[in-house]
């Protein structure tokens, strides 16, 4: 992909699987070898859950700031324990990673989540589901939807 700014000719090339902007004498950049590891961490923070899953395989680099900094999935298993507190609860205490534990509940969440909020209300049957709307669910934590439905 090319990209050529009207104020400056100089044409830039980024290529995609790659983490470096390459300008047309050819030097890479890459911000990540560039800043402090604090700063880039910082950056990958602002991500939303598929961005910081997509950043993780651009390039090895990005892959170790990410896969290695356990803090940048706590604050998005920290959204999914809203919903999901039990699960996050015992994944935790069973000594799993911010990001295990994330991988492990982040579709329960995204479930249990629409169901409260009344996407599936009024379904009459499965045909009617959204495509990839279901995920399997243990009794306990159907209870709690069912709860949380009651008190509305």
């Amino acid at each position: 992909m090319q990209y050529v700014s009207k104020r400056n000719r100089n044409t830039s090339t980024f290529s995609e699987g790659s983490c470096s902007l390459i300008s047309r004498e050819g030097q890479g950049y890459n911000f990540a070898e560039i800043l402090p590891p604090e700063i880039s961490l910082e950056i990958f923070s602002k991500l939303d859950v598929k961005s910081l899953c997509s950043a993780a395989v651009t390039c090895k680099l990005w892959n170790n700031i990410i896969e290695n900094s356990d803090h940048l999935w706590r604050n998005h298993c920290l959204t999914v324990r809203a919903i999901c507190q039990r699960e996050v609860d015992e994944d935790r205490g069973d000594g799993f990673s911010w990001k295990v534990t994330l991988v492990r509940n982040y579709w329960k969440g995204c479930v249990k989540r629409e169901w409260l909020s009344g996407r599936y209300s009024n379904i009459r049957s499965s045909h009617e589901l959204p495509n990839k709307s279901m995920y399997p669910l243990d009794a306990e934590t159907w209870g709690k939807i069912l709860e949380a439905e009651l008190e509305r």
